[in-house]
């Protein structure tokens, strides 16, 4: 799909990864352009940037975690530029820890990463599917083809974004629906310590996740700035591939951990001791 003329949704749009998507759709000639966050401001802003060198823009304030927010965005888009054709479901946040991490953050993990994409879906699916075409972008994380070391959370609901794209894909492709899932690695951002360089962020909520932690573990093959991922997000979506891997050495690692998971899993514990090491 080309960008150029369609109506483009981002979530988590106000910093971050979000932030350069939007400016990325609205460069490429998108007919107008979404952003939205939880933080309104920053993406009246984002919008108000957008705007005043382009294709027109809006931003709204949207909780993703709350179903009435997400249909509301949608009918703002419809109202504004007509029919939502890509819809990228971007915003994440991260919880360090394990099994112990408590039920409200765990739900809180559910409903921000994984309950938002379905309620996005919901939204866009049933017109995407009358007209025979529309986009999907989720983005997931290399954690949700891997793990995330650090963070049981963030692996279970990133894995399940993931399960839900691939779902989608096959349940709908062949009826004109495209679906492509973001997987990078370390990106600088607000939750890899991005914030005082440059206020991002990839998610529409304060990261409340170790930066420290973010960076150890998802940035060893190299951080990438949020325009560098945005580039490879509009790669995908003109390739319309399923997988969009800013770091194409995720897709070997992914290769490695289903040829032999038990290696895979012995070499993911050498990893784990090396940076509990390098943090202690």
């Amino acid at each position: 799909m080309e960008i150029a003329g369609r109506v483009v949704v981002v979530t988590g749009g106000a910093h971050g990864i979000g932030r350069a998507l939007c400016r990325a759709f609205a460069a490429a000639g998108a007919k107008g352009t979404v952003v939205a966050d939880l933080d309104g401001h920053g993406a009246e802003l984002v919008a108000a940037e957008l705007t005043s060198s382009g294709p027109p823009a809006i931003g709204v304030r949207c909780d993703v975690s709350v179903e009435t927010d997400v249909v509301a965005l949608v009918d703002t888009a419809v109202r504004a530029f007509g029919p939502v054709d890509v819809f990228c479901a971007n915003a994440g946040i991260l919880v360090g820890g394990g099994v112990e991490v408590s039920d409200a953050d765990w739900q809180r993990m559910w409903a921000v990463n994984v309950q938002s994409h379905i309620y996005a879906v919901r939204a866009v699916l049933p017109s995407m599917l009358d007209r025979g075409e529309g986009y999907l972008v989720h983005t997931a994380s290399a954690a949700g083809l891997l793990t995330q070391l650090g963070s049981a959370p963030y692996s279970v609901t990133k894995h399940a974004v993931v399960a839900l794209a691939e779902w989608l894909s096959i349940t709908h492709g062949d009826a004109g629906l495209k679906v492509s899932c973001l997987c990078p690695q370390g990106v600088w951002t607000a939750m890899t310590g991005a914030g005082d360089r440059d206020r991002t962020s990839d998610s529409d909520r304060d990261p409340v996740g170790d930066s420290e932690l973010a960076k150890a573990t998802a940035g060893r093959d190299g951080m990438l700035e949020p325009q560098h991922v945005a580039a490879a997000v509009l790669d995908g979506i003109a390739a319309e591939r399923f997988l969009i891997l800013p770091h194409p050495v995720v897709a070997e690692y992914e290769q490695r951990r289903a040829g032999d998971r038990e290696r895979w899993l012995r070499g993911m514990r050498r990893v784990q001791a090396q940076i509990a090491a390098t943090m202690a």
